[in-house]
């Protein structure tokens, strides 16, 4: 007699850390495209340097631990991380900002924890965070979006601003960030908060040129094109919609209830949910696997907790975007939150019920 084996009917084909890391580059795309359609192609240049430098970084700290280097690299952990940093640096950044970042990424958040699965914190925002903090006028060189622009950025261009800072023709950044009108060139959610301080209204500033609808330029398709990718990464469940839901919601729901306390001094939750990096960071940033949080309760809390610190910090805080500081500060509170969100075992009561069934039995 033979004995025959065959998989489980509820068995699932489960994918690699490769296949998981490659699906989520091939989801953003169409924001990658999108960012160089407004932003010229700075972003892939800087996702060159990252990618190099991420894996030679990767690459030489796992031989010195000798580990399988091979192994380590195919996983694409270091490649997606190289993906993430390089579309939230600014295209006009300099180059020898991408190296920093992205060492910083691999070799101290992430293999100063023991590699891929290990680190408590995000690499890619970790890295943005310590960029931003340390070298803060190179990483407000965002560029006009290109309908604004007086000057036509080819692939050339933007690979000579950023490792010369000065276009083919010799104009310099500063140069480059000024507007048709010689204006320098901010942010949609940067121009928003100075125009603030100045005591002009939040309808009054979205009527100037970078805004169309009373949203940023460009930004809503960027995010629109991010939003896409995120729910094509739902489709294919290689995320879970916890996170992004709760981070959406979270914004939204704090974002309108102070735009409908004073229209004229805080901005309408559309405008929250467009502008800046709001979809990268909901669908990309947040659902890292390894240091979001891991119970379906905590990744809503996560998720709206990140959604929460993004409009305190955009509203009152020094820096325009927050998404990099609002996934950081719930990565420091994931253990908390696992530890109150874990399911109960089958079986057991909580101690709560457990200690009124002890009382009524002793009556």
């Amino acid at each position: 007699m033979m004995l025959s084996l065959s998989s489980s009917p509820h068995l699932k084909r489960q994918r690699n850390t490769g296949q998981v890391m490659r699906l989520v580059m091939y989801a953003a795309i169409p924001g990658l495209i999108a960012q160089t359609w407004f932003f010229g192609f700075g972003a892939l240049v800087h996702f060159a340097v990252a990618a190099a430098t991420c894996i030679a970084t990767e690459a030489l700290i796992v031989e010195l631990r000798k580990r399988d280097v091979e192994r380590t690299i195919k996983d694409s952990s270091a490649l997606l991380t190289a993906l993430l940093l390089a579309v939230s640096i600014p295209p006009y950044a300099p180059w020898w900002l991408t190296v920093i970042g992205s060492v910083f990424a691999i070799a101290i958040v992430k293999q100063l924890y023991g590699g891929l699965g290990n680190n408590p914190f995000n690499p890619a925002m970790a890295a943005y965070v310590m960029l931003l903090i340390s070298f803060p006028v190179q990483m407000t060189n965002w560029a006009p979006v290109a309908s604004l622009s007086q000057y036509e950025e080819s692939a050339l261009d933007s690979a000579s601003i950023v490792f010369t800072g000065y276009n083919v023709e010799g104009y310099s950044i500063e140069q480059l960030r000024s507007d048709v009108d010689g204006h320098t060139m901010a942010t949609p959610l940067d121009h928003l908060k100075t125009a603030l301080t100045t005591g002009e209204t939040s309808e009054e500033a979205l009527q100037a040129p970078i805004y169309s609808n009373g949203l940023g330029q460009g930004w809503f398709w960027i995010n629109m094109a991010y939003l896409f990718g995120g729910l094509l990464l739902l489709r294919l469940k290689v995320i879970n919609w916890h996170i992004p839901v709760g981070v959406i919601v979270g914004t939204f729901a704090i974002s309108g209830f102070f735009h409908l306390i004073d229209g004229s001094v805080y901005a309408s939750p559309l405008f929250h949910l467009f502008s800046g990096g709001l979809m990268f960071g909901a669908f990309f940033i947040a659902t890292d696997p390894v240091s979001a949080s891991t119970t379906d309760k905590g990744r809503l809390l996560f998720g709206a907790g990140i959604g929460l610190w993004i409009y305190i910090i955009r509203t009152w805080g020094g820096y325009p975007d927050a998404v990099a500081f609002a996934v950081l500060i719930m990565n420091m509170g994931v253990p908390l939150i696992d530890y109150y969100t874990r399911p109960r075992t089958y079986g057991h009561r909580s101690e709560h019920k457990s200690a009124i069934k002890r009382a009524e039995d002793r009556d």
